[in-house]
Parts: structure tokens; sequence; C-alpha cells
């Protein structure tokens, strides 16, 4: 966003800041800024007594004039702001030149052999499908998301190859939304069939082994211009039979009685059974039901539902089967996971017959390879990967190159090859091929990019929080960093929702080590680290433990003279925006600047819109009296006090974003603006055309340009390095 689009006022108001907010030497004069005007009324919500004022809950009608004219004007303050700051041109071309590197998934295997999987030459807007076929010399080009909008608005969010690698489902998004319309290609052709499956939302595609169909799940159709808030309940599994309409579509399974939960199908690797996941929301517990569909080649759809797990008590995953016998990842009485034999004809635990115990490790994924039980296992936040007989008898180690985590895993129950994706904080992520039989692991794609990890490290360590729970955190630097205190440093979490956040790279931080700075990335109870128990630590009334531990990893920052508080930058996305958020209006003098991205700011009226219902596992809802309690005393939108001195601050959202609708972070950013006790800036910025997960290449690199300047800048960095101080490697 190097450009104002938007109204003159702003500009005028913005280029009269010129020379106030930047002096010479690059340090901000004690100079306010101007802020757009943002009309504040005397709405005021009660909850149980408790009177609450929303003077900004207006910004919640996404459609209104006055609110499109606010979005115009911040943009503009925030280009005007962050197109001043001496390292952004060179941290924007930093960027595009560490962007600039092939990076390829983690190829889909079929029944065959065949195979497909994306690429991405660089600095593509979105990544290319390809397929191959065994003894091919090349793989081709099959789907090309970048053909079908110029500037990358509409979205490919996912694929599924049917059974024989025949036909691709695809699904196509209007600039990233979570709203997803399902297409279908001939493989062989490259041509789209006539099916089109519209107004699918958190579902995936599971085709039947005939390849004639496949099962999905879909919402009613959203009201016109409400697309984006509208509240989603009442998600239905349809069978869909190609060349069919989507009016005819099989109705499977609905809960009218559970309108806010969401239903999967998923079909066994023969192609007998319809497994059916039911959960409330994003609750880690799931029920569990099974149809037989009889023959695989001619599969009988429709058929009875027969209930497998109900009590909603905990996570049942079924891994594969073997005749009647079913393979099950739970958590039932194993918090960290554990993987059991149960019967289909009588699937009650007590004749489960366990297979791999809970351990040490918390398991985070589980398939069939080669007839045996994959699993990838994660310590402390790193990745391992066994083989299991399917008696239970450890049947090999896939060894790891180093200390990272496991980044994409495809494998097949009559296949011997796993492929497997592997990445860390230096180490970009490549994919590797391992053979069952032989035990051994080869290269099948390595990146190339202009960086040299060489000079830096990272490490882990551990700190005590509030009350004593150790915590681990990742500490990124360059070796032998001093420790005076003095280092710019950013710190990062997400704490929530069962989410481990582990070593992968990002093309923006060799940029910023370049600069001088130190990353860290503390793992924060809420997470999936240490298992279920791990998880339910930070949440619910729990949720205050997660901004304590992100508390206490700045003091352990500062404690150890990585960083001072001026020096302290914190970052988060969505929940972890959220955590941004409460994080400020809680310790607003602990930070030396900060980054919330489509924070969940508003936690009073988050399930009233879009899929936030869904969150209500993790976060309660305002309509229960002892929930409103804990989510009033943290919700940052209900905490921002008149006259505090918040540090400097970016917000980011999307127009798009039908996830965590935008209207929290307008509210957020107003009512920031409006209580600013002090000169440091808060600013806003509103990209279009994009989503809360999806955004093109070009915006992408723009965007994490104008976050990294603003945080470089607030955090000291007021020139880029010296040519000798980039690490490029030769290529």
């Amino acid at each position: 966003m190097r450009k104002s689009r938007t109204v003159a006022a702003a500009i005028v108001v913005v280029s009269s800041l010129v020379a106030a907010v930047y002096a010479q030497g690059g340090e901000p004069t004690p100079a306010k800024l101007a802020y757009p005007a943002a009309p504040r009324d005397a709405t005021v919500d009660t909850y149980f007594g408790t009177k609450v004022p929303v003077p900004y809950q207006w910004m919640e009608n996404l459609n209104s004039p006055a609110l499109q004219r606010w979005v115009g004007e911040e943009n503009a303050l925030t280009s005007s702001y962050l197109e001043k700051i001496p390292v952004r041109p060179w941290l924007e071309e930093r960027l595009r030149q560490l962007w600039n590197y092939a990076k390829e998934s983690t190829p889909e295997q079929v029944e065959g052999g065949r195979i497909f999987f994306s690429r991405n030459s660089g600095l593509q807007n979105q990544s290319v499908v390809y397929v191959a076929d065994p003894g091919k010399a090349a793989p081709r080009a099959l789907l090309d998301p970048n053909t079908l909008s110029p500037d990358g608005s509409v979205a490919l969010l996912g694929y599924e190859a049917s059974p024989r690698g025949l036909m691709l489902a695809y699904e196509l998004s209007q600039g990233g939304s979570d709203w997803v319309t399902i297409h279908v290609r001939d493989v062989a052709t490259g041509k789209d069939l006539p099916d089109v499956i519209r107004w699918v939302k958190f579902s995936g595609v599971s085709w039947t082994e005939d390849g004639k169909g496949f099962f999905y799940s879909r919402y009613p159709e959203a009201p016109a211009g409400k697309a984006i808030s509208q509240r989603v309940i009442d998600q239905k599994l349809y069978y869909h039979r190609l060349g069919s309409p989507q009016s005819a579509d099989t109705p499977i399974y609905a809960r009218p009685d559970l309108p806010e939960w969401v239903i999967d199908g998923a079909v066994s690797h023969d192609g007998r059974y319809l497994f059916i996941y039911l959960r409330n929301g994003t609750a880690s517990e799931n029920e569990l039901f099974y149809a037989d569909l009889g023959n695989p080649k001619s599969p009988e759809i429709g058929g009875a539902i027969k209930p497998l797990f109900t009590k909603n008590d905990a996570m049942y995953q079924v891994v594969g089967h073997e005749g009647t016998t079913l393979f099950l990842w739970t958590s039932l009485a194993a918090p960290k996971g554990k993987i059991v034999a149960a019967s289909l004809a009588n699937p009650d635990p007590a004749g489960w017959r366990v297979l791999v115990p809970e351990g040490e490790g918390v398991i985070r994924g589980a398939t069939m390879a080669d007839g045996r039980i994959l699993l990838n296992v994660q310590i402390a936040a790193t990745s391992r990967l066994a083989l299991y007989g399917t008696d239970g008898k450890p049947a090999g180690v896939v060894a790891l190159p180093g200390l990272g985590s496991v980044a994409g895993l495809s494998a097949r129950r009559d296949s011997s090859t796993i492929y497997y994706g592997f990445t860390s904080f230096l180490v970009p992520a490549s994919v590797l091929r391992y053979d069952v039989a032989s035990g051994k692991s080869e290269p099948f794609f390595k990146p190339d990019v202009a960086f040299d990890a060489s000079p830096y490290e990272e490490t882990q360590v551990f700190y005590p929080s509030k009350d004593g729970t150790r915590i681990p955190m990742f500490i990124v630097a360059r070796k032998g960093v001093k420790l005076d205190g003095n280092n710019p440093t950013l710190l990062y979490a997400y704490g929530g929702f069962d989410i481990t956040i582990t070593p992968a790279f990002a093309p923006w931080l060799p940029a910023w080590l370049e600069l001088g700075g130190v990353y860290a990335v503390a793992n924060l109870r809420g997470g999936g680290e240490f298992g279920e128990a791990w998880h339910r630590a930070g949440m619910l009334g729990h949720k205050q433990n997660v901004f304590d531990d992100f508390a206490w990893a700045a003091k352990y920052l500062i404690a150890e003279k990585y960083t001072s508080p001026k020096r302290l930058g914190i970052m988060g996305y969505s929940n972890g925006g959220l955590l941004v958020g409460a994080s400020i209006t809680q310790n607003p003098q602990l930070f030396g600047a900060a980054y919330a991205g489509a924070g969940v700011m508003d936690m009073l009226r988050y399930q009233k819109f879009s899929g936030g219902a869904l969150w209500a596992p993790e976060y309660g809802t305002s309509s229960d009296e002892k929930a409103f309690r804990w989510l009033v005393a943290y919700s940052p939108l209900a905490n921002v006090k008149q006259g505090t001195c918040y540090p400097p601050t970016i917000i980011t959202t999307a127009d798009h974003d039908d996830r965590v609708v935008p209207s929290h972070s307008y509210q957020f950013a107003a009512e920031l603006q409006h209580a600013q006790g002090c000169v440091n800036p808060i600013l806003i910025r509103v990209e279009t055309k994009t989503s809360h997960g999806y955004m093109p290449t070009d915006k992408r690199i723009a965007q994490t340009a104008d976050i990294d300047a603003f945080m470089a800048y607030n955090l000291g960095i007021t020139a880029p390095p010296a040519a000798a101080e980039t690490t490029a490697a030769p290529r």
C-alpha cells in the first residue's frame, strides 16, 4: 500500500505532518497524528446489569458509506506515514529478493503412483497445480489460478484428486473468502466439467472410490450483500454425482438440533466406508458416525448412518482399517493422544486394544503408509516421524534433516513411498521422499533462497510464567548476539485452539535478522504443544494464562538483556491478534511497538458474525453470565482506557475477511486512536480483495514491508544494513 487511493482531505492531513512526524535523523517529534474523524455515538450494551459503552458499533455495518470513507482516510494516513520510514524501500526490495525462490508443496499421491502438487516459481501471485505420472520426464501444469484474475482476487484455496487421479475437484474463492465454489477438471484434457458447487464453507471434498462423485458440506445461501458478516448455521453433508446439477445432490447427514456444529465426511482408503465427523465448532472433541457404502466400485449412497462415538468426550479420528477393525487416533484418557484398535461392530472403549500408548510427545497427525501406521509426533514443538505395525510394534523412524517441523505429510496404505516437508526458522521448506522398504530418505525438492543462514542460530529456552509454569520459547538471532538490552526484538505467539507454533521459515525473517533484529516465538498455553491439558489451561476461564505467559516471555527477554521495553515489539494474527490487543491494554508500558493482524478484538459480540459462533467452545460467549465476566475482563475493545499511553501500534485487516470480520479491527483502531494519551502512532491498514488466510504474493510483500518497516522504525532501526551485512548466498 504505497500510494494513497482515497479522499483528498486525508491527504491534506497527512501531508501537513511530513515534517512533523519525521525529524532529521529519523527521530519522531512530539506531535500526535491527526486521525480521521470517527463518529462516536451513545450506544450501550447491557450484560447481566453491567453497561458496556460501544460507541463504534455502527462499524459492524460493513456496507456503510461513512465506514468506507473512514477506511479510505485511515489507509491514506497509514500510507503517508509508512512511505517516509527510511528503511521501508530497502525492506521491500530485500523482501522481493527473499521471496523470489521456487516453492513446492508436499505431493498428494493417488492410486497408481500419479502425484499432484503445487509450485510457485517465486513471485507468482498464486501457486500452479501440477500433475506427474510415474516414469514421465516432467510434470505438467494442470491448473494455473493466476490466469483466473490479473490481480489474484480469485483465489485457489484447495484441491482434491479423485482416487486414480482422473479428476480434480478444486475450490475457488472471491478474495480468499472462506466461501468457496467447487469446480471439477478433467486431468487428461485440462478442461472443466460443467459441475459447479456453491455455498461451501469449512468443508473438504472426499471422493467415492468409483471416481463418479464426492461428499462435501455446505450452508444455506447467505442473504444478498451479507456473505461476509452473515452468521453461518445449519451445515449439511451432501453427495454430488458428476454430471448432475447441485440441486440434485443427495443429502447425507444433517443435525438441525445442533445448528452451530460442523459436519465433515471422509471416505475410507478402500472406499468401503463413509466416516462422518460431528464437531461443536472448533472444539477438540468430536462425535463419529459411519455408513457402509458396500461395493466401493458401485457405492450405495444414502445408506443408514450408524453411531460409533457420541458422547462428545474426546477426539476420535479414523487412521485406517483392516476389515472391520478400526485404527483410531484418540485423546480419550490420553490428552497427548494414543492409537487404538477398535471393532466396528462393537466400538466400546472397554474393548479397545492400545497399539501406541500416550507418550512423551503429542501425536499431531496419523495416517497409513505401506500397511503401517505413520505418526507425526511433536516434542516441545519440534517434530518426529515414526512408523508402527498394525500390531503396535515399532517399525522404524523417519530420520529428519534436523530439529524442526514436518511441513506436510503424504502417504498411502498401498504405497511404500512417503513424501514429507521439512522446515525450521533458518531452513526453507523442502520436500523429501522416504522409502518404507529401504528406510532411506532422498530429496524430492530443495529450495534455493538468497540468504546465508550460517551467521545465525535458533535456540530453545524455557522460562517461568506468572504462576511458575515452564513455557518453551524459540529465539533466533545472530550467533554471539550482544546481550546489552539494545537489540530490536520481535516476540510472536498464538496461544489458542490447540494449535502448535513450530519452527518454520518465513521470507521476511532473514531481512529482520540482517537489520540486527532478534526474533522470539513463545509456545503459550492454549496451544497444542503439550497436548489437550496444555490447551485447556489457556481456554475459556483460563484464557488469562495466555496473556500472562506472553507478558512473562517479554519479561524474560528483557531480564536476559536480549532487549528492553522500548526495543521490544509484539506480533500476532487472528487469535494472536487478540493476544496482542489484550497485551497492550493490560501491559501498555511493556512494549515498544505492536502489530495486531485480523484480531478478535470484540469478545462480547464475536459470536454474532460469520463463523464466530464456532469459537464458542474455546472462548465462551457473553450470553452466559459466568463467561461474560471473564470475557469483559480481557476483551481488547472493552478495556481501552482514555488517556493511556499505548505503544506504537499497527493493525491490519482485509475487506473480504469473513472469518474475523473487519469490524473487530475497525472498532479497536478507532477506540485506540480516540483514547491515545501520547504521541505514539495508532495506524490501521485495510487491504482489498483479500481475506483472513489468503493474499496474493505482490500484496503479501507490500503488506509485510509495511508492517516490518513500522515495527523496525518504532523499535529504533532508522537505516538499512550496510551492503556487507546482507547475507545473500550465491545462487
